[in-house]
């Protein structure tokens, strides 16, 4: 990833990690709450409603390439159910890892003369910014990986009637008769036969009836 401009400390997911100093085993563990950010979650099917509180516990350890963070978010999730599309509830607990590395460090921690920069090896790196790392794309892509692609209210939901869209939850004995498409097709065929001795009927000359009585 390549260097942002520079990072607001005032966001709640940037984190100061000047206490660390660079010194390899240096440790530094952090309890937040945050807002949580728009769009947290699988869109359109199950998220952490923006602005919904996630607690945030962390542990930042100073490497020689690096910090690297390890921590887990629990916050609330929301979304609908894919089998009776009532609306549900989630916890959601999110472990995640990553690495964030000094820009003028190699792989091995050793110290560069010029920083990689907007390098194609370092798209998907995530960098130390003036003693400052945000961390919401980490948060972001550990609670997708945490949520389900199909979230259902519970494991034995039984969703709705395919013929009329009835919660089966709410009634468990509901059903249809069914019918034989062989005797419904062959119901078909008689009214039609009816249909059409009716058409002969209406369409009979005057009097026809009065002859065949004489």
């Amino acid at each position: 990833m390549a260097l942002n401009a520079r990072l607001d400390h005032r966001n709640p997911l940037v984190f100061d990690t000047h206490e660390l100093g660079r010194r390899p085993g240096a440790l530094q563990r952090l309890t937040r709450t945050v807002d949580a950010p728009k769009d947290l979650g699988i869109a359109g099917v199950i998220g952490v409603p923006e602005g919904a509180p996630v607690e945030l516990e962390l542990r930042l350890e100073s490497v020689m390439e690096g910090v690297l963070v390890t921590g887990t978010a629990r916050a609330t999730a929301e979304g609908e159910c894919v089998r009776c599309l009532e609306p549900l509830e989630l916890d959601l607990d999110a472990d995640f890892q990553e690495m964030f590395s000094y820009p003028d460090a190699d792989d091995r921690g050793r110290v560069i003369a010029e920083p990689a920069g907007d390098a194609e090896d370092d798209e998907d790196r995530l960098f130390v910014e003036d003693g400052l790392i945000d961390l919401e794309t980490v948060l972001r892509d550990a609670v997708v990986l945490a949520l389900p692609m199909q979230p259902v209210c519970r494991e034995d939901c039984a969703g709705l009637c395919s013929e009329c869209g009835t919660n089966l939850n709410d009634n468990p004995d509901h059903h249809h008769d069914a019918v034989d498409i062989r005797w419904a097709a062959l119901q078909g065929l008689a009214d039609t036969m009816k249909d059409g001795e009716k058409d002969e009927m209406s369409g009979a000359e005057p009097g026809v009836d009065e002859k065949q009585e004489k």
